[in-house]
């Protein structure tokens, strides 16, 4: 699997989605996907409290995707090429951030966070929503 790398403000971008879900699988968990948008304080708040620390840690499995990035190719769960901006608007994922949970083929494994509601509860939802992940991955 390949992956830029990443920066300590960004979680890294994948190259192919079917590998990202592959690596994640092979460790026990979900492959962890957030749309992000440069600028997006929200996304700033997801990634930086919650998805990066639990990555460094070997919590998740997480990438993100930027909802304008249309020029950047990217292989979906299919095998197909794509870009970014192409594949959050097939999963209807425009909204950032919204952190989706896949499985190795791409199915979804529960519920997405769509936004940040409630910032103090946002660690809750996330664990919850991993827990859940990860039952179906089993």
């Amino acid at each position: 699997m390949s992956e830029t790398r990443p920066s300590k403000q960004a979680l890294p971008a994948p190259a192919s989605l079917r590998g990202a879900g592959l690596a994640a699988a092979a460790r026990g968990e979900p492959l962890v996907v957030m749309t992000t948008l440069e600028g997006c304080p929200y996304c700033a708040i997801v990634r930086g409290h919650y998805l990066m620390p639990m990555r460094r840690e070997g919590k998740v499995h997480a990438v993100q995707l930027d909802v304008r990035d249309r020029s950047s190719s990217l292989q979906g769960f299919d095998g197909q090429l794509t870009t970014p901006a192409e594949q959050a608007r097939a999963w209807n994922a425009r909204f950032t951030p919204t952190v989706l949970f896949f499985g190795p083929t791409g199915r979804e494994l529960a519920e997405r966070l769509v936004g940040v509601a409630v910032p103090d509860f946002y660690g809750e939802y996330l664990e919850a929503r991993l827990s859940e992940a990860r039952q179906k991955l089993r």
